[in-house]
């Protein structure tokens, strides 16, 4: 009988430990999720500021100027989520649909992104002679009032149990559009790839391709997961969101402003840049950077901001 209870006194505090080791764990990955997200927002401010008073826009610089504040906003609500789990607040409920919502618009603006830049590449003629002038403006404008317009809808007959059996539906909806999105930029990425791959062979490859599918590249392996894993928690299925892979969607949305500066850096100059000019330089404006023509002029056209 004393063996027992002490077997069992063993197996409680081998309990006790590892749950307290779990807890260590997910403490720590609030934090770290919590420091990602203030480096983020510095990184996407700054894009922001530059791309919204320092920069000419040109068609592709309207996509990332939008794509900076949803990753921004995204970021923003990660953080008050982190706070949350930290020190509840009340309004983590609407800070969670908002983490949605701007996650939809993010993965949205990239599949248009990589849509516009495949359509380039495959009809290079009709993008330059015919293509409409403020395309990137309207498709980012669309873009928002449909991912604002769903999300509202969602929240006000869902939270509130207004409409359970519509909610299925709108699950449906959800599901849809998450899973046309991830094969839009998945097929269009591929087709610049190869695009990319075979001109490589002659040249270097533009920045501004190496911009799109790197960016790609990072939400499929950072981002993507997150969306998934929300659809399998939303059927039911018994599985409880990571907190591993909320972190990795914060270093997804953290990590497009070092991508654009990284690419449009020129590491063999001793010589420091102004910010401006370098990510002048990754977006593939046209104009003279620094006095120097850009390297892609042929892909990007003026477009002012709608």
């Amino acid at each position: 009988m004393s063996e027992i209870i002490i077997s069992l006194t063993v197996s409680s505090q081998i309990l006790r430990h590892s749950d307290m080791h779990i807890t260590v764990q997910w403490h720590h990955l609030v934090i770290l999720s919590m420091l990602i997200a203030i480096v983020g927002l510095v990184g996407n401010s700054i894009v922001l500021w530059l791309l919204g008073f320092c920069i000419p826009r040109n068609p592709f610089s309207v996509y990332i100027l939008n794509l900076a504040g949803a990753d921004a906003l995204f970021l923003c609500c990660s953080f008050l989520h982190s706070v949350h789990e930290l020190y509840y607040f009340s309004m983590d409920k609407v800070v969670k649909y908002l983490r949605h919502m701007f996650y939809t618009m993010g993965l949205s603006l990239l599949a248009s992104i990589s849509t516009e830049r495949c359509l380039a590449v495959l009809f290079p003629i009709w993008y330059r002679c015919h293509r409409p002038k403020h395309t990137s403006a309207a498709v980012c404008t669309v873009l928002w009032a449909l991912t604002s317009l769903f999300w509202a809808i969602v929240y006000v007959l869902c939270f509130y149990r207004l409409a359970d059996d519509f909610c299925d539906g709108l699950f449906v909806i959800q599901v849809v559009w998450f899973f046309l999105l991830a094969f839009v930029l998945c097929v269009s990425s591929l087709t610049l790839l190869l695009r990319v791959q075979c001109s490589s062979q002659r040249r270097q490859p533009p920045r501004l391709y190496l911009l799109v599918l790197l960016t790609v590249l990072v939400f499929l392996l950072f981002a993507l997961p997150l969306g998934m894993e929300h659809i399998i928690w939303s059927l039911g299925l018994g599985f409880t969101p990571s907190w591993l892979n909320q972190l990795l969607t914060c270093v997804n949305s953290s990590a497009n402003p070092f991508i654009y500066f990284f690419l449009g850096s020129r590491r063999h100059r001793r010589k420091k840049e102004p910010l401006r000019v370098v990510l002048q330089r990754a977006l593939g404006d046209e104009q003279e950077v620094g006095g120097e023509t850009r390297d892609t002029p042929h892909t990007n056209s003026p477009e002012t901001s709608s």
